[in-house]
């Protein structure tokens, strides 16, 4: 068998767990002749929530969505109910599960870990603990009547199951100190947009004001023909996270041309929500925003560039494959509970293509109005 890559999953839980590499179980430190005591799933109070913060920050699949800030944002926004997990065993906390009731007439019912996030599932100290986390939640899923349970795991060692939902990937990238390295990094023909953009005169700043931003993003989630996001969606993620996440704009000639809202998590930054006027693509400002997002990182001491989730073959992806980073699918599993096949929520679905070519020409302030009643149904 081949070593771990150092910077692999697997390897990382070995360093910061303490095990042998390969291996997820979690390691014990009682007594030899102490008898075992039976793990516990159960619902987490609010009294558990910094424990539970605890636990996700060190755990090395974690990630902000599986942060107690993520379940408060969507509770807040969305209405969601949350059928968090919890297991314990010897009074201390051994995996998590963050879940969500959604119930529409478009997904009709399902958990979901998490709505609107890239990343979720179970993190688990064991194997152990991950199938009695897999099996609350399908428990749950029966007794609540489901259509399916959805798992949006990050990494392999996160699936209980198969992954079955092979569609999508992520891009990463490592990050340092030295600005003109990470340009370097950049294949060619990116690289050169780069050098055009920085020539420009393009100014950045950080941010809190969400005006300029939501303007930008609302007017390309209308040309992709999505709905928008509420506006309180992004009050409760800047409340929630506060200093976890920053705004960056990025202005030329006198105006704001582009803009994104950006996850900072232990030593990764995740570029989240990102859109630019395209009177001015011309003037490269995706280009400048992503290479400045990446200094700023490097600058500012993190390590891992995780440029987010891309369906395969779409604009999004293409995109970021030509910035020469890692390239990996995320092994998303669905349980099938009610249902009896997999349901395609999609963009890419023809049976969503003339719904969104009638969105994409309605009118910016009729979008951003009725936007959010629709978001509420795909997340």
């Amino acid at each position: 068998m081949s070593e771990a890559h150092p910077n692999s999953l697997l390897s990382r839980i070995s360093r910061v767990r303490g095990e042998t590499q390969g291996s997820i179980s979690v390691m014990t430190d009682c007594p030899a002749d102490a008898p075992p005591k039976k793990m516990t799933v159960r619902t987490p109070s609010e009294e558990d929530a910094p424990r539970w913060d605890e636990f996700v920050q060190e755990h090395p699949a974690g990630s902000p969505f599986h942060l107690q800030a993520w379940r408060r944002t969507i509770e807040e926004s969305f209405g969601y109910r949350p059928m968090y997990l919890l297991a314990e065993e010897r009074d201390q906390i051994c995996g998590v599960l963050p879940l969500f009731y959604v119930k529409n007439v478009l997904v009709k019912s399902a958990l979901i870990s998490s709505p609107f996030a890239v990343y979720g599932g179970i993190l688990a100290d064991s194997a152990e603990a991950a199938h009695a986390l897999r099996a609350a939640a399908e428990k749950l899923g029966r007794d609540l009547g489901v259509q399916h349970i959805e798992f949006r795991n990050a990494h392999l060692e996160q699936c209980v199951g198969e992954s079955n939902i092979t569609g999508y990937v992520n891009f990463t990238q490592q990050l340092g100190f030295d600005s003109e390295a990470i340009l370097q990094s950049i294949p060619r023909k990116t690289r050169a947009m780069v050098r055009k953009a920085l020539k420009l005169g393009f100014k950045a700043r950080v941010t809190r004001d969400l005006e300029a931003f939501e303007a930008l993003y609302s007017k390309n989630l209308r040309r992709l023909g999505t709905p928008s996001f509420p506006h309180k969606y992004f009050v409760a993620l800047l409340k929630h996270f506060g200093s976890s996440v920053y705004i960056h704009e990025f202005e030329l000639d006198g105006q704001v041309v582009s803009a994104v809202l950006t996850f900072c998590f232990r030593d990764q930054i995740l570029p989240y929500y990102g859109a630019s006027d395209l009177k001015f693509n011309s003037s490269a400002p995706n280009n400048f925003m992503y290479f400045n997002l990446m200094q700023w990182g490097g600058l500012n001491g993190y390590r891992i560039y995780d440029f987010g989730r891309s369906r395969r073959h779409s604009g999004s992806y293409e995109f970021k494959a030509h910035w020469g980073m890692e390239e990996r699918t995320l092994p998303y599993e669905m349980v099938l509970v009610r249902r009896k096949d997999l349901p395609n929520f999609s963009p890419a679905n023809p049976k969503y293509q003339l719904a969104m070519r009638i969105w994409q020409r309605l009118p910016l302030a009729v979008t951003r109005a009725v936007g959010p009643s629709l978001l509420k149904l795909v997340p």
